[in-house]
């Protein structure tokens, strides 16, 4: 199982980035998928969920309306926009695959080794 954050990097604050999360080794449609993100010091928070089909996403409430998530089961990739990024949004973006209850989201073992967010001011 190999999941690959990319997309990450320097923008200033108001700017947007669009990462992408390609899977392989796992039946990507069968997984919902998460974005997380974890600052320096900090711990590792769910930022936005996807359902297995698309059909339902939840966030986080620091990003809701800032943020979209979407995914393409034909490429096997999820895709997290961000728009009116705050300094606040600096962090390392991972993605999991793992399950949802309603807007509960549950990890699994498998992450990408995450990609780089940094919000300047």
């Amino acid at each position: 199982v190999q999941l690959v954050e990319s997309g990450g990097g320097l923008v200033q604050a108001g700017g947007s980035l669009r990462l992408s999360c390609l899977a392989s080794g796992i039946t990507f449609s069968a997984y919902a998928m998460a974005w997380y993100r974890q600052a320096p010091g900090k711990q590792r928070d769910v930022v936005a969920f996807i359902s297995s089909d698309g059909g339902f996403a939840s966030f986080g409430d620091s990003v809701k309306g800032r943020f979209t998530i979407s995914r393409d089961n034909n490429k096997d990739t999820m895709y997290l926009q961000m728009n009116n990024l705050e300094v606040e949004d600096t962090a390392l973006y991972y993605c999991n695959a793992g399950s949802h209850t309603g807007r509960q989201y549950f990890s699994s073992k498998f992450w990408g080794p995450g990609t780089q967010v940094t919000v300047s001011s």
